[in-house]
């Protein structure tokens, strides 16, 4: 098991913990529906930094009728109903709405991967421990996938370093070894992102940050690791096995 934390780890392990999702420091979204085009993102960021506002997190796509589906966050500091006028005069633009940040709404995320019925029994303890933070005050959500296969178990890992809001990630299998070690490792190191393993065969145990037996609890813990107001501290027990 690893017993040295990265520093992006530590880090950022530590901002997380300090921070409810709720804080209304985080700023607020706009949702926008628009004729796509060649430019439109651009112009809508250009909108945003008229305002003097700082974009923290920006999704775009297709929907099914061709129109352009886009999110954007915004850092606090700017006026709302103005930017909503803003951007609303921008070509192609059909409708802006004033939204929640993802992270007021579905908080800090634990990612699940591995096989079916471990990664169930992880989801399992994590959705009704964060069901108990939740009722505290707090919002964390659970993203699970049942995968098979090393090099697309490695892929999934090292993907959990782009997921937007991604606080940490369980690993539920019964073998787990070599690409995928390698991406855990990288996951921690360039990311900062804890990794929990289940007590299994395999190398991936030697480089997380925390190993559980049981599964369930595994879901637990992974919960109790990244609550704001939970004791349970992932700096506290590295090099540990439960």
């Amino acid at each position: 098991m690893a017993e040295e934390f990265p520093s992006a780890l530590e880090e950022r392990y530590r901002w997380i913990k300090q921070h409810s999702a709720l804080e209304e420091s985080f700023g607020f979204a706009v949702e926008i529906i628009a004729e796509d085009r060649i430019g439109l993102i651009a112009d809508i960021a250009a909108s945003v930094s008229t305002g003097r506002g700082n974009i923290s997190y920006i999704q775009s796509w297709p929907e099914y009728n061709g129109a352009s589906h886009t999110l954007v966050q915004i850092d606090t500091g700017q006026d709302i109903d103005r930017l909503i006028s803003q951007i609303s005069k921008i070509e192609s633009v059909r409708s802006v709405q004033a939204r929640p940040t993802f992270r007021k709404v579905w908080g800090k995320r634990v990612i699940v991967v591995g096989g079916g019925a471990q990664v169930a029994a992880v989801a399992s303890g994590a959705i009704a421990e964060a069901d108990r933070h939740n009722i505290r005050g707090e919002t964390i959500s659970v993203d699970t996938i049942a995968i098979v296969g090393e090099e697309e178990i490695a892929q999934a890992v090292r993907a959990v370093g782009r997921l937007h809001r991604a606080a940490i990630l369980v690993l539920a299998g019964s073998l787990m070894g070599g690409a995928i070690a390698e991406a855990v490792t990288a996951l921690r190191s360039e990311y900062g992102i804890p990794v929990i393993s289940l007590n299994m065969a395999g190398s991936v145990p030697s480089v997380s940050d925390l190993v559980v037996t049981d599964p369930t609890e595994a879901g637990v813990m992974a919960v109790m690791l990244i609550s704001h107001v939970g004791k349970f501290n992932l700096l506290n027990v590295k090099g540990k096995r439960f």
